[in-house]
Formats: structure tokens, C-alpha cells, sequence
């Protein structure tokens, strides 16, 4: 009988993930230990090891689907046993009218004759979305050759088989019907998995329920500036890449001591204000699959060049996907930047349940007036989106100005022991 594996429980309230790439196929042989699919959940865009060594006899689960843990997602055929094909597809069917584990037969099928090179025997590789287009445009997958990893079929190769004809014949309309609103190769439908629907989810979620108001001002950073400059070499033999977020996380932490009802959550079922007296700040970073938030925790223990430390180190494990669980949640407030195209302004959707996000803008010399004169200025703008069901506008901007205050007044709280 082959092994089967089931969804594990892979953190603290999670009950379900979405099976986001499936990294083995129907017949490969598999190492202990050897990752088999990406699972996304709530938390985190995780991989689920292989528990044997043996042959994959059959997939139990579609990319792009939801699956409760402990559900059943892949089988794996040990020494000794055949992962046939036949088998592979009898498992696809019967899991295919689960309620949650949906898609299944699309993902391992019964052996086809004259299976086109690149794919192997047993198996058609293309997600749901590929046959789904297939199906649109009269292409029979069988007669086509994939390009993607292992011989997977991607959409561009449904779409050139469909403008070669012979072999692919777009499906016809029935009588009467509208023209389709784009030809062939004219659209493409991306499936919404994975980070990217984690964000769609949580954006939704949190402006459903939050009611959100942005407040914004402008912050003078030439101390800033001109601090960073003289201390720039010193960065740079402690191995340190100073930026301004930095500053901004390391001046956050007095007004959020001030101000602590910026620092909470609202819990939504109990009807209380959470008040944290920990300072957990989320880093709210870009990646090529979507916006991911790491967090800084007990970022008020950390020293000026320590944040700048943590923030490139968390920064590039989100890009290089490498977050452990830990560093994704207890966030207590989170700051996002939008960098050097940053534009005026932006606003912010808050991470929820937290009730206050600070986006940081572009830093860019601009006239100001100082002493009666006008003078070039490093200025910044700084926008904070609040949850108004907590904190009122006069308290957020009083933390505002704090925040400002402090920003453009950096010698009054930056110690020697800032630049350790």
C-alpha cells in the first residue's frame, strides 16, 4: 500500500493551506526529506518534506486548492511497490468530490498514447487554469508539448498550439452568441494563489471591518540626512546598510510609549481594546509574490545600526522566501515604505487587527522656509492610516507630531550606543 502523506500541522492555529506549486509529479522518485509541494497559509509560504523515500504514486490535491490539515495530499509508493498510473487516477477521482479539495483529476490523469515529448507517461502537466484555457480554445492537450519545468504546459503553449491549427482548433460559438472580447493571446487569466491571495484576503478583511481614516504630514529629515552621511563609513565597516527606515523605526518606539492605543489591536469578538506593551514593528516588504510583513520583534531593545541590521536581514528573507513562522506574526504596529518612487502620499490599508500603519515617502530636497528664508530641505511625507473605531484624529495626529518632532530633532535621543 503506498504511504500516504496528510497536510501536517504546520502552526499554531492554522487549519488549512493552499496548495500553491506542486514541486514533484507522478512517478519521480522521491529522498526523505526531499521537499514535495508550497503550501501557503495564513502565516507563511512554507514546503512540506517528504517523510520517505520511495515513487510519487499519485497527487491528492490541485494547485490553487484549500485543504484542511490532515487532509490527504500526496501518496507515496515505497521500495518494493508500482506507482501505476491507473492508480494514480482512480486516487484523483474519488478525492474529486471532496469539498474542499477540488481540481484534483486535473492534476494526475490516466496515460494517454502518443503522450508529446517533454511530458511524462501518466501524467498531463498543466494546472487548472491551463486546461480551463485549453478548453476555451479547442487545444487538446494531449497534442501538446510543454515548455515549463518538467515538461509542464504553460498558457503561451496552449495559445501557440491554438494559432497553429492543424492539431488545435478553437472551440466554436454557438449561433447567436457574442463575439468573445479578446482574440487569442490578446488576454491571459492569472490564477489567484498563493501571497497574492493571502493579500487579497487580508485587504478585504481589514477594509471590511476596520474603519480606516489617513492622516498625513510632512517631516523635515535634513538632520537626518546629514547624520547618516557623517556616520555612513562607520555603517559600512560594522557590515551595516543605514537607511532612513531605520531612523524611522528606532524614533517610533517614544511616541508609540506615548501614544499606546497606537501600539493595540481590537478584538473584534470580545469587544476589547488590546493595549501591548511589547513593540513588535511589522516591515512591510515587497517580493516578487506579493507584499509580505515581517516583524521586528522588541524592536525598542535594538539599537539604531541593530534595526538597520534586522530590517536588511528580514528584508532579504522575504525575498529569498527563507521567513521562519516566528518572524510573520505578533506585530503590534507596522511601517511600510514606498522608496525612492514613493510619490506625495499613500494610504496605507492597515494590517489587521493591528489599528495603525506609518507609510513612509520619498526623502527629496524641496523649498522650505526656515527663519523667514527659503531653503532647500530634505522633506518627507509620512501618512498614518488609523483605525477610528480606537483611535481618534486629534490622538493620531498628536503621535504624528511626536513622531516629526523627534525626526527632525535627532540629536536629542541618538546615544554612541546607536552606532553598535
Amino acid at each position: 500500500m503506498p504511504y500516504d502523506v496528510k497536510l501536517p500541522d504546520i502552526g499554531e492555529g492554522i487549519a488549512e493551506g493552499e496548495i500553491v506549486r506542486w514541486l514533484v509529479k507522478p512517478g519521480d522518485a522521491v529522498k526523505e526529506d526531499q521537499p514535495l509541494v508550497e503550501v501557503m497559509t495564513d502565516k507563511a509560504s512554507v514546503e512540506i518534506p517528504s517523510p520517505r523515500t520511495g515513487t510519487i504514486a499519485s497527487l491528492n490535491a490541485a494547485e490553487g486548492a484549500m485543504v484542511p490539515v490532515g487532509s490527504l495530499i500526496v501518496s507515496i509508493a515505497l521500495a518494493g511497490e508500482s506507482a501505476s498510473p491507473a492508480a494514480a487516477a482512480t486516487v484523483a477521482a474519488a478525492a474529486h468530490g471532496g469539498s474542499r479539495v477540488s481540481g484534483i483529476a486535473a492534476t494526475v490523469a490516466p496515460a494517454t498514447h502518443g503522450a508529446p515529448s517533454g511530458s511524462p507517461a501518466g501524467a498531463i502537466q498543466a494546472t487548472p487554469a491551463v486546461r480551463a484555457l485549453a478548453r476555451e480554445l479547442g487545444v487538446a492537450l494531449e497534442s501538446v508539448r510543454g515548455s515549463g519545468p518538467g515538461g509542464r504546459i504553460v498558457a503561451e503553449d496552449v495559445r501557440t498550439a491554438a494559432g497553429a491549427g492543424g492539431a488545435a482548433r478553437p472551440a466554436s460559438s454557438p449561433a447567436g452568441a457574442p463575439a468573445a472580447p479578446g482574440a487569442a493571446g490578446e488576454e491571459e487569466r492569472v490564477p489567484l494563489r498563493g501571497l497574492r491571495r493571502k493579500i487579497a484576503e487580508h485587504m478585504r478583511r481589514s477594509l471590511s471591518v476596520a474603519a480606516q481614516f489617513t492622516f498625513v504630514a510632512e517631516c523635515d529629515l535634513t538632520d537626518i540626512v546629514a547624520h547618516r552621511a557623517q556616520h555612513q563609513a562607520a555603517a559600512g565597516r560594522a557590515n551595516v546598510k543605514l537607511t532612513y527606515l531605520a531612523y524611522v523605526f528606532r524614533a517610533l518606539i517614544d511616541p508609540l510609549q506615548k501614544y499606546p492605543l497606537l501600539n493595540s489591536s481590537l478584538d473584534d469578538e470580545r469587544q476589547e481594546i488590546v493595549i501591548k506593551r511589547y513593540y513588535n514593528l511589522g516591515l512591510a516588504t515587497n517580493t516578487d509574490d506579493g507584499l509580505t510583513v515581517p516583524i521586528l520583534h522588541h524592536a525598542d531593545r535594538l539599537s539604531l545600526f541593530a534595526l538597520a541590521r534586522e530590517i536588511e536581514r528580514l528584508s532579504q528573507a522575504a525575498r529569498g522566501r527563507h521567513l521562519k513562522l516566528e518572524e510573520l506574526h505578533g506585530g503590534t504596529f507596522t511601517v511600510t515604505s514606498t522608496g525612492a518612487h514613493g510619490g506625495l502620499l499613500a494610504t496605507p490599508i492597515l494590517h489587521h487587527p493591528q489599528v495603525a500603519i506609518l507609510g513612509v515617502h520619498e526623502v527629496k530636497k524641496r523649498p522650505a522656509v526656515v527663519n523667514g528664508q527659503i531653503v532647500a530641505r530634505d522633506l518627507v511625507n509620512l501618512s498614518l492610516s488609523l483605525d477610528h473605531r480606537v483611535v481618534d484624529g486629534a490622538v493620531g495626529a498628536d503621535f504624528l507630531y511626536a513622531l516629526v518632532a523627534r525626526l527632525e530633532h535627532p540629536a536629542e535621543w541618538l546615544t554612541p550606543g546607536d552606532l553598535q
